[in-house]
């Protein structure tokens, strides 16, 4: 079985750390402290979705692409 790769958007919070979203997946969104814990949890976000959706098992094993960071201005 293939991955599925889901590419994600990173925002830098005044506070610190990123939110991060992946919009293929609606309602993926997810918040880490550094760029590797935000991802790690939006990948846990996006799997549990699938699973909900009963959709898991068609995507597994989820990896995570490409990732933009935004930036405010």
């Amino acid at each position: 079985m293939s991955s599925m790769r889901f590419d994600v958007e990173l925002t830098p919070e005044p506070e610190g750390g990123y939110t991060v979203v992946c919009p293929l997946v609606k309602g993926a969104v997810s918040y880490g402290k550094t760029v590797e814990e935000a991802l790690d949890m939006i990948k846990d976000a996006i799997e549990g979705i699938l699973e909900v959706r009963g959709e898991l098992e068609k995507y597994a094993p989820i990896e995570i692409g490409e990732y933009k960071v935004k930036t405010t201005v």
